[in-house]
């Protein structure tokens, strides 16, 4: 009005208002004075001066023809005036080519918008507002408006003609901004902010807003960093700008969808549902709508298909929502809702552009929707990676999300792992086939029996080894548990034969509460690498060719995580006494090594497992026993004491009871610590041959007659053959001095 020149209103204003879907081309309409209107022109004349203006367009009414200039007489003669006109296009595409409707024809209708234009123009107090259907793009002269807001073939020709007439006399008015969004909701939504506490508060929480964007800007969009954005955060409040931004940028591309109007019942029914609740966040945000409220469902719903409200229900918002039950099964998540909030973020912003080229938002933006000051963006990027995994109707295409109402592979997906809890077969083989893989790594194991059917599978031997008990042994803390049943019946016998080396085995259990997290991760490991397999026959698109082998990966990895997560309960026979019974010990295992390596650290780290046995440890155990037989024992005797009796070290192998022989031999102090060694027993003399005492032997044998003998008895042969020897050396001695003497008395030498 400034820019005009107008300082006042003017005291009375014509007003003339044409709504054109409310106006019959084909029923002429009869006014309170009995003024018969047939035409357009004929209703804007009768508004503006009632019977004596329609008196002047009187037969250019009766006859459908223009009426020319005698519309700028009027509106000079009963301005000022304003004429409003809405639903234009719906009343002229109901006109025919011929003049066979009262209201005229096609050709002359466009007439009359020329001359009502020129007039509007060309009148002294005269304003004509006109409001057309948008195009698909404001920027491109050859879009086209949908066909559903303007009526097909002839809706878009009649635009095309208005568009034509009013475009040389326009002046053209674009709806409110995303910015003036703001000021028209506060307006009418909220009291204003009188008090100098509400303007406080509102400073405040803008800047701790924006303080979060620009310390953790690397996990939200760019623009949040800068001071502009704190401005908009100000301007917006009590309501989060992203808000507006997802209704004006996206929402207001569906047909029906009103920026004004239609985000003013939106957010309406919003602040309702909120000021219900008694919510308390600072901030009204895209995870705050309550899409749950069946008032905020059915405006978010009413400009989309049908098919949006199960799928709200299923993967968005609702009591039976997957974001629910996700954040019920994960507390880090369900402290803050995240999954939900996540969810309602997403579907804010993707579902009005479902079908657009370039769908969806990126997780940055999600995260901007989502996280308040205080809270940490990686809790919901979490929350985002656990919905997208699992949901039906969320697609993903590397950092962007949105749902659609096609569900994706992971529906697919989902049905064949359910498939599989009826072929347990086939997770079974795959478990067995990545153990086996995982146990290529022995550790101190000499060998490795995984999964085996009864004792009959597992050799007899004198080497100690694990054994991996599969999926139906499950360890529990109850006494009963079948993983220790399975290891008794395996410890006791071997098939219908007694077990005599019983302190060669150990048992690695599945955990049973673990088993079944194992379980589902590989009949989703399964279901998605049948999908690839077949991706061919499913037609898939390479969008779904992605997302199943993103997911392939991601099910490989949870797989990979869990099975040492299941496996990890090593049960050990022990036996503190030889007169007590095998009791089971069962150890948790840990660490990132295999699973043998990790069982063989954890047995030695206990002193279950001796890899390695001094020579004076092996003369503690001779003597506690005792396993002397007599006085000596055979070292292959040994080998099979420590391989038979629970009660005795567990040795790695018999090498370490070789190795322990030679270690006490060598022993400076073998008389107090060791033993000594001899070939055989003789029992004609009841002497020991190839007896060693104090030195190292070298070829000490697991098998033959090598003996280990007690020092004190070895020592006795020893000093005996030692005196024996000394006198039979003296004689020998006196007979070579003897026969030196005559020889040095013939060769005239002096004999010492």
């Amino acid at each position: 009005m400034a820019d005009a020149g107008i300082t006042k209103l003017p005291e009375k204003v014509t007003r003339v208002v044409l709504v054109g879907n409310k106006i019959s081309p084909g029923n002429p309409s009869i006014k309170s004075d009995g003024t018969v209107v047939k035409t357009l022109w004929g209703e804007l004349a009768w508004q503006l001066g009632g019977k004596p203006a329609f008196e002047k367009v009187r037969q250019d009414d009766e006859r459908a023809t223009n009426p020319g200039d005698t519309l700028r007489v009027l509106m000079n003669e009963y301005g000022p005036c304003l004429i409003l006109i809405d639903e234009w296009v719906a009343y002229a595409r109901q006109l025919h080519d011929d003049a066979d409707l009262p209201a005229g024809s096609f050709e002359t209708h466009f007439s009359f918008a020329q001359a009502l234009t020129e007039s509007a123009k060309l009148a002294k107090h005269c304003m004509l507002v006109i409001s057309l259907p948008s195009s698909d793009t404001a920027t491109s002269p050859h879009a086209q408006a949908d066909d559903e807001e303007v009526g097909g073939l002839r809706g878009r020709a009649s635009l095309m003609r208005l568009r034509n007439v009013i475009g040389r006399v326009e002046s053209s008015w674009a709806p409110a901004s995303t910015e003036e969004g703001f000021e028209i909701v506060r307006r009418r939504l909220f009291e204003p902010l009188v008090e100098r506490d509400q303007f406080t508060g509102r400073d405040n929480v803008a800047r701790a807003f924006a303080d979060l964007y620009r310390t953790q800007h690397q996990e939200f969009p760019p623009e949040c960093r800068d001071s502009d954005y704190e401005k908009r955060l100000r301007a917006a409040y009590p309501i989060h700008p992203e808000v507006f931004d997802r209704l004006y940028t996206d929402w207001s591309t569906l047909v029906k969808f009103q920026r004004t109007r239609g985000v003013l019942r939106l957010m309406a029914a919003v602040i309702h549902s909120l000021w219900e609740k008694g919510d308390r966040n600072p901030l009204i945000m895209p995870s705050n709508i309550p899409i749950d409220d069946p008032r905020v469902r059915d405006e978010l719903t009413r400009y989309l298909p049908d098919q949006w409200k199960p799928i709200i229900e299923k993967d968005v918002d609702g009591p039976n929502a997957l974001p629910l039950r996700i954040d019920g099964e994960v507390p880090n998540l369900g402290k803050f809702a995240a999954t939900r909030r996540v969810a309602r973020t997403l579907y804010l912003g993707s579902a009005p552009t479902a079908s657009a080229a370039n769908r969806g938002i990126e997780d940055r933006r999600i995260k901007l929707g989502c996280v308040m000051p205080g809270e940490s963006p990686a809790v919901f990027g979490d929350a985002l990676r656990r919905l997208s995994s699992s949901a039906t109707f969320l697609y993903q295409d590397g950092a962007r999300y949105w749902y659609s109402t096609q569900p994706t592979v992971t529906k697919l997906a989902e049905d064949r792992a359910d498939q599989l809890k009826r072929n347990a077969d086939r997770v079974v083989v795959e478990i067995e086939e990545r153990l086996r893989a995982d146990l290529r790594g022995t550790g101190d194991f000499r060998r490795i029996h995984p999964m085996p059917q009864s004792g009959a599978d597992v050799p007899d031997d004198m080497e100690t080894r694990l054994v991996v008990l599969g999926a139906e042994h499950p360890y529990s803390k109850d006494a009963a548990n079948k993983a220790q049943a399975a290891g008794t019946a395996i410890l006791q016998s071997r098939g219908n034969a007694p077990r005599l080396f019983q302190n060669t085995l150990v048992f690695l259990a599945v955990d049973q509460t673990r088993l079944q997290d194992l379980d589902e991760s590989v009949r989703r490991y399964l279901a998605w690498s049948s999908i690839l397999e077949e991706k061919n026959e499913l037609n898939l698109d390479p969008h779904q060719v992605r997302q199943a082998e993103t997911q392939k990966k991601a099910a490989d990895g949870a797989v990979v995580a869990r099975l040492p997560e299941a496996y990890q309960w090593l049960l050990v026979p022990t036996q503190p006494t030889p007169q007590s019974a095998v009791q089971w010990q069962a150890f948790r295992l840990s660490g990132q090594d295999g699973l043998a390596v990790r069982a063989s650290k954890k047995l030695r780290s206990e002193e279950f497992l001796v890899p390695s046995l001094a020579g004076t440890r092996l003369r503690m155990e001779l003597d506690g026993i005792p396993l002397w037989r007599g006085n000596h024992v055979a070292v292959s005797q040994l080998i099979e004491d420590f391989a038979r009796y629970v009660y005795l070290p567990r040795l790695r192998d018999p090498d370490v009871v070789v190795a322990a022989v030679q270690d006490g031999l060598g022993l400076l102090l073998w008389e107090q610590e060791s033993f000594a060694y001899a070939d055989r027993f003789d029992e004609a003399t009841g002497r020991y041959r190839g007896l060693r005492c104090g030195q190292r032997v070298d070829f000490v044998q697991q098998a033959g007659d090598g003996l280990v003998v007690k020092a004190e008895v070895a020592l006795k042969q020893y000093e005996a053959d030692k005196a024996t020897a000394a006198g039979a050396t003296g004689g020998t001695q006196r007979t070579q001095w003897v026969a030196a003497t005559a020889l040095a008395g013939r060769a005239g030498r002096p004999v010492a």
